[in-house]
C-alpha cells in the first residue's frame, strides 16, 4: 500500500507542475460523450464479489495471494476508505444499485425485495439499458435470483451454449462426505425445516476444476457471453460479473488452500468487544454457528479460527483467479482498452475481531469494503494511485454514469466519485454513512428474531446477549424496542467513526446510546471515548443529522 501512495503523490505532483491545464477526467468523458454516439461509449465490467473484506495485497496484507487485483489496483485507482450502506448482502447491493440509501428504499434486512417497495425506481443497468448499453449479469448482483430484477435491468440473458455443454452444473459441495451431511439433515428435518438446521460444513478443500463451483462456472458464462456481446451486439456492453465467495461456507478447490501455509497463517488478536461499546453492536456469530461442526456456543478455538481463516483466505484467491480471467478475456475479445472495470466488495466480514464471526456490525471491519477501478483514459499520474478519500458503494451509480456521460436520474443519494480519477488527492467527502439494526437481536439476514430461533441451540446465545443489554441500558431496555425498531447509524468521518442508537419510530429524539472511536489514536476501534468527548459527540451528531447532503465536497 505504501508503494499506491508514493507513486500517487509524487507524480500527480509532477503533473500539476508540468500540466496544470488538465481537465478533470469525468468531464473530459462528459464532453467526448456530447459529440460521440452511445457505441462509441466504454464498455463497462462491473465486478461483485460477496463478504469480501480489503484484506488484499494491494491492501497491505503481507499474506492474501490476489495477483490480479493487485495488478489491476497497480494500473488503477484503488479507495482505501470505501463504505458500504449496510454491511448485509441485500441491503447493500439493492442501495448501491438504485442510487438510494437503505431507509430511503426501505430495504434494511435480506427479505425485502427492493423492487416491491419501489416498482418505479430506476436502477443502474436499467438506467444504462435506456441509454444504449446492451445489460447482462452472470452470477451474483443483487442479492439472490428472486431479487434480480431481471425484466427490469437486465436487455438480454448470458450466453451459454458452450459452458453448459462443457461443464455440469456447479455444486454446493464437491466431495460426497460433505453433500451428504447436508442431504441427511433434510431428509431427517424435512425441507422446510428452520435453515439454520440444514447447513453442511463451513469449508471445503476438494481437488477440482474451477468451474465445479459457481463462481468459476459463472466466470465462463461470463467469458462465453462477453465474446458474443461483442460478436453480435452493436453498443456498448454493462456486463455484471457477482462472485459468491468468500461468503459463507468457505469452499474453493484445493489449489488455492495450497497457496497458503496454514501454520502461518495469524488469527485475529483483538478478540474483545470495544470497551465501553454497545451491548447491542456485537452478535453472536449467527450466521457460522449454523454450520456443521461449529461450536453453537462459546468460543471458536485457535485451531478452528486459523482453518477457517485458511478458507476465507482461499476463497479470496479463488475469486481472484476468476477476475484474472475475465481481465484476460477482455484482451482476448479485443476490448480491454475500451472498458471501464470496476471491483468491489457488498460488504466487510469480521474474522473473529472483536470476538464474533460474520458481516452485520456498524463497525469500521463490518462496513469498509474492498473498491477499485480502471479506466481508458485515467490520467497517467493517478495510475497506481491510492486515495484516501472517503466514498461510499452508492457513489458507484453517480460516477459510472458520469464516466460514460450518460445524465443522472434525480432520485440518486450518492456523488460521483469521478474527479477523484483526476485528482487522488483533492478534497473529498467530509463523512461516510451506513446503518444496521440491532445485530445481537437480529438473525443474521438482518430479520427481527423469530420465536424458531429460540427454540433452536441459539437461545442461550440469545438468553446472553439480552442480560449484557439490559444491564448496560437498564431503564431504556423495551424488548420491542430493541428487537424491532432499534437502528445503529454510523458516520465515518477523517479521523473519527460515530454510532447513534436511534428508535426508528421517534427520529427526532435523542440517540439511545452512543459509540465514538478515535481513528487517529485507536484504528482498530477498542474504546468508546464518547462519554469522555461531549463536545466532539455533539458536532458529529448534527452533522449525522444533517445527512449525507451535508457532507458532500465543494463543487
Amino acid at each position: 500500500r505504501a508503494r499506491h501512495f508514493r507513486r500517487c503523490r509524487s507524480t500527480v505532483l509532477m503533473n500539476n507542475l508540468i500540466l496544470p491545464r488538465i481537465v478533470t477526467f469525468s468531464l473530459l468523458v462528459v464532453l467526448s460523450a456530447l459529440v460521440g454516439s452511445a457505441s462509441d461509449s466504454p464498455n463497462i465490467l462491473f465486478i461483485a464479489i460477496d463478504d469480501l473484506r480489503p484484506g488484499l495485497g494491494s491492501y497491505g496484507s503481507e499474506i492474501a495471494v490476489t495477483p490480479h487485483m493487485d495488478a489491476l489496483a497497480d494500473d488503477g485507482l484503488l479507495f482505501d476508505r470505501a463504505y458500504c450502506q449496510q454491511a448485509i448482502c441485500s441491503p447493500s447491493r439493492a442501495s448501491l444499485m438504485t442510487g438510494a440509501r437503505p431507509d430511503t428504499i426501505g430495504v434494511v434486512e435480506n427479505y425485502t425485495y427492493f423492487r416491491d417497495a419501489n416498482p418505479d425506481i430506476i436502477t443502474l443497468p436499467q438506467h444504462l439499458w435506456a441509454n444504449g448499453y446492451a445489460t447482462v449479469r452472470t452470477g451474483k448482483i443483487y442479492h439472490n435470483a428472486a431479487f434480480a430484477d431481471e425484466e427490469l435491468s437486465w436487455s438480454r440473458s448470458p450466453t451459454g451454449v458452450k459452458t453448459r455443454a462443457k461443464w455440469a452444473d456447479p455444486v454446493r459441495f464437491a466431495l460426497p462426505e460433505n453433500g451428504g451431511i447436508h442431504e441427511a439433515k433434510i431428509r431427517e428435518l424435512g425441507a422446510d425445516a428452520h435453515s439454520a438446521l440444514l447447513k453442511g460444513p463451513a469449508y471445503e478443500s476438494a481437488d477440482v476444476p474451477d468451474q465445479t463451483y459457481e463462481d468459476g462456472y459463472n466466470t465462463d458464462l461470463a467469458i462465453e457471453t462477453l465474446h458474443d456481446l461483442v460478436k453480435n451486439e452493436q453498443q456498448p456492453f454493462f456486463l455484471g460479473l457477482g462472485l459468491k465467495k468468500p461468503h459463507l461456507d468457505f469452499i474453493a478447490p484445493k489449489r488455492y488452500w495450497d497457496l497458503y501455509d496454514r501454520d502461518s497463517i495469524p488469527i485475529a488478536e483483538q478478540v474483545d468487544a470495544p470497551q465501553d461499546g454497545a451491548a447491542m453492536g456485537l452478535h453472536a456469530s449467527f450466521e457460522l454457528r449454523t454450520r456443521h461442526a461449529i461450536p453453537k456456543y462459546g468460543d471458536i478455538e485457535p485451531g478452528l479460527a486459523r482453518t477457517l481463516r485458511h478458507g476465507y483466505l482461499a476463497c479470496a484467491s479463488f475469486v481472484d483467479a476468476q477476475i484474472g480471467r475475465m481481465v484476460a478475456a477482455l484482451e482476448d475479445a479485443g476490448v480491454r482498452d475500451n472498458t471501464i472495470i470496476i471491483v468491489w466488495g457488498d460488504h466487510g466480514w469480521h474474522l473473529g475481531e472483536m470476538g464474533i464471526w460474520g458481516k452485520a456490525t456498524n463497525y469500521e471491519i463490518g462496513t469498509r469494503v474492498p473498491l477499485m477501478i480502471w479506466t481508458p483514459d485515467m490520467p497517467a499520474g493517478s495510475r497506481g494511485c491510492t486515495t484516501d478519500a472517503l466514498v461510499e458503494l452508492v457513489d458507484m451509480y453517480p460516477t459510472l454514469c458520469d464516466l460514460v456521460g450518460v445524465s443522472l436520474p434525480e432520485h440518486l443519494e450518492g456523488h460521483s466519485f469521478g474527479p477523484l480519477l483526476g485528482d487522488p488527492d483533492r478534497t473529498w467527502k467530509t463523512a461516510a454513512f451506513s446503518q444496521y439494526p440491532n445485530p445481537a437481536l437480529r438473525e443474521w439476514a438482518a430479520n427481527p428474531l423469530t420465536d424458531d430461533m429460540r427454540e433452536l441451540f441459539f437461545g442461550p446465545l440469545i438468553r446472553d446477549v439480552e442480560a449484557d443489554i439490559i444491564r448496560q441500558q437498564g431503564d431504556n431496555w423495551d424488548r420491542d424496542l430493541f428487537e424491532n425498531d432499534l437502528m445503529g447509524y454510523t458516520m465515518r468521518t477523517d479521523r473519527y467513526r460515530l454510532i447513534a442508537w436511534k428508535d426508528v419510530k421517534a427520529p427526532e429524539a435523542e440517540p439511545i446510546f452512543i459509540e465514538l472511536y478515535d481513528h487517529e489514536n485507536d484504528p482498530t476501534e477498542t474504546t468508546n471515548v464518547a462519554k469522555r468527548n461531549p463536545r466532539i459527540v455533539s458536532r458529529l451528531l448534527t452533522q449525522l443529522d444533517a445527512g449525507w447532503q451535508g457532507s458532500l465536497p465543494a463543487e
